[in-house]
């Protein structure tokens, strides 16, 4: 029982049973315009509350490694946009253009923060990097992942200007972010005595924003573009994305001469997408009944990596003791 609630946590049950109520319940009509006005003050809040929660001291502690850094950058922002490039010849026909475009979207966006830094402390690893790195990735993203979307997908006519999105982005994360970053000296002690009810605001408002995008795209004839042969694929080429990603992460930290708990960060920093600020973001780079398909792809990948993760954690972890266990009777 243990083991199956690592696999499939509260809040991916809650997602779940989000995305089946839109299905049956779209919002429409007044409702559509009211959970829009309240899906961008949530939007708006859980951007102010990562800001506030984002610790100078973590951020100056970690942000001399700028090897680490600079790899697991080049990981999240180069290598997972070119796999997802070079592989519309496989994965157009495999998908479909609306599922297609919503792997690119993956592949555009920056690391996680949260789950990232707790898997890095389960396995041991460097943790004041994995701080600097993943908050860096995340704040980098507001304004790399719109510039790499219109990259990849604007040829094709299906995304708005990048300019254009990058402004309200901008307007929408960036400000928030940056308003509750400065805030910290008077809020962050009280957020801090609080973070377990704050994680539920901040989970609460991926909710509102996954409920009203699948409201929009099931009205538009989400699951007529999406059959169900069509989500088996997907969930079969996320577990191979993230694969490579594990093992190219794995292999250049150890290529490149990193210790071992600068390894644990790079593969946990370096190898993972963010449903936190995708979820978000794709309101304001996709229209109407196109969010649900580009989200798709990101929360099927959003829970392989967080059970693959938690295996791995866990992993490296036991490796770390059996070693410290060998090493202790030679002493």
């Amino acid at each position: 029982m243990s083991q199956l609630r690592l696999l499939f946590d509260r809040f991916t049950l809650t997602l779940i049973a989000v995305v089946a109520a839109a299905t049956l319940i779209p919002a429409h009509g007044v409702g559509t315009v009211v959970f829009d006005w309240l899906t961008d003050l949530a939007i708006a809040l859980l951007f102010f509350l990562h800001g506030a929660k984002l610790s100078r001291t973590a951020i100056v502690a970690g942000a001399m490694h700028w090897r680490l850094h600079i790899l697991v950058f080049t990981c999240t922002f180069v290598l997972f946009p070119i796999a997802g490039w070079v592989s519309q010849p496989l994965l157009l026909p495999m998908l479909g253009a609306p599922l297609y475009v919503g792997m690119l979207y993956l592949c555009a966006l920056p690391g996680t923060v949260q789950s990232a830094i707790a898997f890095t402390s389960i396995a041991r690893g460097n943790i004041p990097a994995a701080v600097c790195s993943a908050s860096a990735s995340s704040i980098i993203g507001i304004v790399v992942t719109p510039l790499l979307v219109g990259w990849m997908i604007g040829a094709t006519g299906a995304s708005a200007s990048t300019l254009d999105a990058i402004l309200h982005i901008s307007v929408q994360l960036l400000l928030p972010f940056v308003a509750g970053h400065l805030l910290r000296p008077w809020v962050g002690a009280w957020l801090d005595r609080n973070h377990g009810w704050l994680s539920a605001v901040d989970q609460g408002s991926i909710l509102l924003v996954v409920y009203t995008a699948f409201s929009a795209s099931v009205i538009g004839g989400l699951w007529k573009m999406v059959p169900p042969t069509a989500l088996v694929l997907l969930a079969v080429v996320c577990c191979v994305l993230l694969a490579v990603a594990l093992i190219t992460t794995t292999y250049l930290a150890r290529r490149f001469g990193f210790s071992k708990e600068d390894e644990i960060t790079i593969v946990f920093c370096g190898s993972k997408k963010s449903l936190a600020t995708g979820v978000p973001m794709a309101q304001v780079l996709f229209a109407g009944s196109a969010v649900g398909p580009a989200l798709l792809p990101l929360m099927v990948f959003h829970q392989i990596q967080l059970m693959v993760c938690a295996v791995l954690a866990q992993r490296y972890d036991r490796r770390k003791g059996a070693l410290s266990g060998v090493s202790q009777p030679a002493a």
